[in-house]
């Protein structure tokens, strides 16, 4: 006797389910983190999420798939951001991509932490930074286009300058508030473009 076929409105309740769980696993994920939680166990997502562990490890394999679904989260909330143009000046365009920066890395700041300590261990991780690393470049030329000098060396001393290494060195080891570390940016491109003849 043949196993009975299951009917398509079953299935696809269930893959519904799954959807809707695998969110509410993620949310919890992002929300532990934000709330200061670096490195959430998958207990405390689970019962952040209302669901159970085994529901955590089933929709992500493991906690490297739990960490590149938060990484999804993440660019998904930042892609707005990320898109908005910028119009002017050299000076202009650079003011307002450090006050943009200032907001991503802000947001970031804790779900980077999280991933960056288990990168070591992650594959994905550090493709996941790579990818940041490069991203962040790109959107940076990109934002520049027709406004770059030729000068040697300027995009690069730029690219460090508003890296999201030197905001967290900013904010975390030298202690700096927000706003205190977005002029200490300010005045390091504004230094950089004086030098290049931008």
């Amino acid at each position: 006797m043949s196993a009975p076929v299951e009917s398509p409105e079953k299935t696809d309740g269930r893959r519904a389910r799954a959807v809707a769980s695998r969110a509410r696993i993620l949310k919890a994920m992002v929300d532990l983190i934000e709330d200061g939680e670096i490195q959430p166990s998958a207990e405390a997502v689970a019962l952040r999420a209302g669901v159970g562990v085994r529901t955590v490890f089933r929709l992500f394999n493991d906690v490297d798939g739990l960490r590149q679904g938060l990484q999804e989260v993440m660019d998904e909330r930042l892609a707005p951001i990320y898109a908005e143009p910028v119009h002017g000046t050299l000076l202009e365009r650079l003011d307002q991509l450090v006050a943009r920066r200032r907001i991503v890395f802000e947001k970031l700041a804790r779900p980077k932490a999280f991933a960056d300590a288990h990168r070591a261990q992650s594959p994905s991780l550090t493709a996941a930074h790579q990818t940041f690393v490069r991203r962040q470049r790109e959107l940076l030329l990109g934002h520049l286009q027709g406004v770059l000098p030729a000068s040697a060396g300027f995009v690069e001393a730029l690219d460090l300058t508003l890296s999201f290494d030197v905001w967290r060195r900013l904010r975390e080891d030298q202690h700096l508030s927000a706003d205190e570390a977005q002029n200490v940016v300010l005045r390091m491109v504004h230094a950089i473009v004086a030098e290049f003849g931008g």
